[in-house]
C-alpha cells in the first residue's frame, strides 16, 4: 500500500497538488476497500472515522481530483449510484466488470480483452482509443443456482 500511496503522491505533485492528510486518508480508504466499489458517502464515513474534521465536500473534491488524474474511475453498475474504483497502476485501460442484475454482485476482469478491437478501430476509423470500459450484465452462478433450486421446489 505504501508504494501505491507514493505513486499517487508523485502524480499529485507532478500536477501541482499535495497529498494532504485528508487526501491520503481518502486514498487509503480506496486501497483498503478496493474490491468494494464504495460510494462517495461510504468513503466519507470511513475517512471521517480516521480524520474527524474532514468534510464531505473535501472528500468529493478529492475523488474528483483523483478521477481527473486517472487514479480512480467513477462507475455506475446500473443501480443509479456512482461508485469509485481504483484503476490498475500498470494497465493503460480501465478494467472490465461482470455485474449480476439479480443480486448486484460485481466481479472484476483484470485482463484487457479489448486490445485487438482497439487496433481494428484505429485501423478502420483512424480513431485513437485512449481508454475504454466494458461491463457485462447478467445473472451470476449463485443466482442461477438459486433459480434452479427454487424452480425445483415449486415443481415438487
Amino acid at each position: 500500500m505504501k508504494e501505491r500511496i507514493e505513486d499517487i503522491r508523485k502524480q499529485l505533485t507532478a500536477k501541482g497538488f499535495k497529498l494532504t492528510t485528508q487526501r491520503e486518508a481518502t486514498v487509503k480508504v480506496l486501497l483498503e476497500n478496493e474490491e468494494n466499489h464504495l460510494t462517495t458517502e461510504e468513503i466519507y464515513m470511513i475517512v471521517k472515522s480516521i480524520v474527524p474534521e474532514v468534510g464531505i465536500a473535501t472528500v468529493y473534491r478529492t475523488l474528483e481530483l483523483l478521477k481527473e488524474l486517472r487514479v480512480v474511475e467513477k462507475v455506475n453498475f446500473g443501480d443509479g449510484i456512482a461508485r469509485f474504483d481504483l484503476r490498475n497502476k500498470d494497465q493503460p485501460h480501465f478494467h472490465h466488470h461482470i455485474i449480476c442484475t439479480e443480486c448486484g454482485a460485481v466481479q472484476e476482469i483484470l485482463e484487457d480483452w479489448l486490445l485487438p478491437l482497439e487496433i481494428r478501430v484505429e485501423r478502420e476509423f483512424g480513431f485513437t482509443v485512449t481508454d475504454h470500459r466494458l461491463d457485462f450484465q447478467g445473472i451470476c452462478h449463485s443466482c442461477k443456482a438459486n433459480h434452479i433450486s427454487e424452480t425445483c421446489k415449486s415443481v415438487s
